[in-house]
């Protein structure tokens, strides 16, 4: 369990500036709360604006700095606009999470609609592509950075009920590790995280359309249980921090073994 880690704020991401996208809920919303607590001023972009205020709202009661940017992780415009909302609030960028996501309607390959293939395109690979490029422009201004990708488990093998999620987030891997070995001459670290099952609304919904595969995960995970939100944001703030100055183009699983 979790109840006994000791999650005493260290200053881990102290002056940085981050942004993160799918901060509304699930892991970007606990990486939104743990990295001000680490000392980042951090900017969020959710399509949800009611639910990017309160966290905001939550985090600068707490003493951090936080502001939201919408977006729409569909739309490449929107993606551009809201790394520009970060120039205009602080200057720079330092350290961005891509952690926004759509999921498909579960089921096999071939009954997978061409409007599930096209979403999962545009907002789990397309929008990586254009926020990437976007976050690195900005990141050159102040000498680089560091980017964190949030890929999955699914991406690593087979994806027979997820199958075009599974094939973006593969993309995404790719991608991810290129832009490692593209950027690095520039100071810019790019890597990326697979978690395995995380207790989040996106898996709510997938067993609401398919019951028992909550069940079926945390049996399929050796340490027993899916992850909370906040385990695997850790694993990004880390990535995101200077202690992570050697480590680019890694593909990090946080998935209790699942994947071992």
């Amino acid at each position: 369990m979790t109840d006994n880690i000791d999650t005493t704020p260290i200053g881990l991401l102290t002056d940085k500036v981050v942004f993160i996208t799918g901060a509304s809920r699930g892991i970007g919303a606990a990486a939104a709360r743990l990295f001000a607590r680490e000392g980042a001023a951090v900017v969020l972009a959710a399509r949800s604006s009611d639910a990017l205020d309160r966290i905001v709202s939550e985090i600068r009661a707490d003493g951090g700095v936080a502001d939201a940017a919408a977006l729409d992780l569909a739309d490449r415009a929107s993606i551009r606009a809201a790394v520009n909302r970060v120039e205009e609030l602080h200057g720079r960028l330092d350290g961005a999470f891509n952690n926004g996501a759509a999921v498909q309607q579960p089921g096999p390959l071939d009954t997978t609609s061409d409007d599930d293939i096209d979403e999962q395109f545009a907002v789990n690979f397309r929008s990586h592509w254009t926020a990437m490029t976007a976050e690195a422009a900005l990141m050159r201004h102040n000498g680089g950075g560091a980017i964190v990708n949030t890929s999955s488990i699914g991406s690593r093998r087979a994806n027979p009920a997820l199958p075009a999620y599974g094939a973006m987030k593969r993309a995404l891997n790719s991608i991810t590790e290129t832009a490692a070995v593209t950027w690095a001459p520039q100071g810019i670290r790019v890597n990326g995280i697979t978690p395995g099952g995380t207790a989040t609304e996106m898996i709510d919904a997938w067993e609401a359309a398919t019951p028992g595969v909550i069940e079926h995960i945390n049996a399929s995970i050796p340490l027993g249980r899916m992850a909370e939100p906040h385990e695997v944001a850790e694993v990004a703030a880390w990535l995101l921090s200077d202690r992570a100055s050697m480590v680019t183009g890694a593909l990090v699983p946080v998935d209790g073994g699942a994947g071992a």
